[in-house]
């Protein structure tokens, strides 16, 4: 690969072009692993930002870690009795009890999944 440079006011400038990057979202998930990158992996950061991998990688973290806190809820609800009949007979209770699971769902799964295997 052969680098181009343009001067300005007496600067040789590098012409970098960064390859396309990948336009799924990045969820709330592929955010945390991002701020982790940022602040505990900048090397890699820096490195997956360069190289034009990091929207991608975020991404897909993201669609991992979603899917496996979804499954998580669909166990821990099916195993806590919360369905739709307990939906349609008394929706406050089954809302504060997803919302529960919800919040057990993702600190059982995120902890490994987003930082577990980071700083090897």
């Amino acid at each position: 690969m052969k680098l181009t440079y343009t001067e300005i006011n007496g600067y040789l400038i590098p012409d970098l072009i960064l390859p396309e990057t990948d336009t799924r979202p990045i969820g709330k998930y592929g955010e945390l692993w991002r701020q982790f990158l940022r602040e505990q992996r900048p090397d890699l950061f820096d490195l997956m930002l360069l190289e034009g991998t990091l929207h991608s990688h975020l991404a897909d973290v993201d669609a991992e870690a979603r899917q496996m806190v979804e499954d998580a809820i669909a166990q821990m609800a099916r195993q806590q009795g919360v369905d739709e009949a307990l939906k349609r007979a008394d929706p406050l209770t089954w809302a504060g009890r997803m919302n529960a699971i919800k919040n057990a769902a993702e600190e059982a799964v995120l902890p490994d999944l987003l930082y577990g295997d980071a700083l090897e």
